[in-house]
């Protein structure tokens, strides 16, 4: 069976990042018994590798919410922003008062903190600012998607409204979203490496947690929602398992018959 797995909220949890004992195992377990495990996150190549990949042995990583595909160290598919793609979305951003994190393989891009238009996106960047950032100057054809925030929906509209024939958005909830280039999701790039792999989708499986994970559980065969997760997945799940923190991949894997 091909199995794919969320990130946060689902391989790890918050606040510590750290991966149960039991989640090694199960995919360990899993691996043994000719299963294939593959992260499937909204994280860019830039926050997997180090982070991650270094926590279990998956045999590959569908990243960026489906921008990019590896598979046992090699790339079967990236789609980046192209230089003129980057710099219309940078000034849609700008002119519309949008903050926003631009994701890419290598790095991740932020405006400066005197350019941050709220307040709590200020804060949301001074959490995570030892991750270490490029400048907007430097992001154009250099990222993959981008993480946004507005105080005032309407200002998002207005975006999607410009842009909406060339991008994909996934609501993130209290005014955050996940932009991609139109057509990259978790579940097209699912479909890309089945194909790829000559497995069928009835033999695949999902495991994850938030909004961005829903096209993802909709597209694998049998959909495990963690106990963590948000209604709207647990809605969508085969099977709802115990929390990211509670042995919440063991059990979904028990379930599903994989170890």
């Amino acid at each position: 069976m091909l199995l794919f797995f969320d990130i946060d909220g689902t391989l790890i949890g918050r606040p510590s990042d750290a991966m149960e004992e039991s989640t090694r195992l199960a995919i360990a377990l899993a691996r043994e018994g000719g299963h294939i495990c593959v992260v499937n996150t909204g994280r860019t190549r830039a926050l997997v590798v180090p982070d991650i990949m270094g926590l279990a042995t998956f045999d590959g990583a569908i990243m960026g919410c489906g921008t990019m595909i590896e598979y046992r160290e090699e790339m079967l598919w990236h789609r980046t922003f192209t230089v003129t793609e980057g710099l219309e979305i940078i000034g849609g951003l700008q002119v519309l008062g949008i903050d926003a994190v631009l994701e890419g393989s290598r790095n991740n891009y932020r405006d400066s903190d005197n350019r941050i238009f709220t307040e709590r996106f200020l804060r949301y960047m001074q959490r995570i600012e030892n991750r270490g950032y490029g400048t907007y100057r430097e992001a154009p054809g250099h990222f993959d998607k981008f993480y946004a925030y507005v105080d005032q929906v309407s200002r998002m509209e207005a975006f999607q409204e410009l842009f909406q024939d060339r991008l994909d958005f996934v609501d993130r909830h209290s005014g955050f979203f996940e932009v991609m280039p139109k057509g990259c999701s978790k579940a097209e790039s699912m479909r890309r490496l089945a194909d790829h792999l000559g497995i069928p989708m009835e033999e695949t499986a999902a495991f994850g947690d938030s909004s961005n994970d829903l096209s993802m559980l909709e597209c694998a065969r049998y959909a495990i929602a963690m106990g963590n997760a948000v209604e709207e997945v647990k809605e969508r799940a085969d099977y709802v398992s115990t929390a990211v923190g509670e042995n919440g991949i063991w059990n979904g894997m028990k379930w599903l018959g994989v170890i």
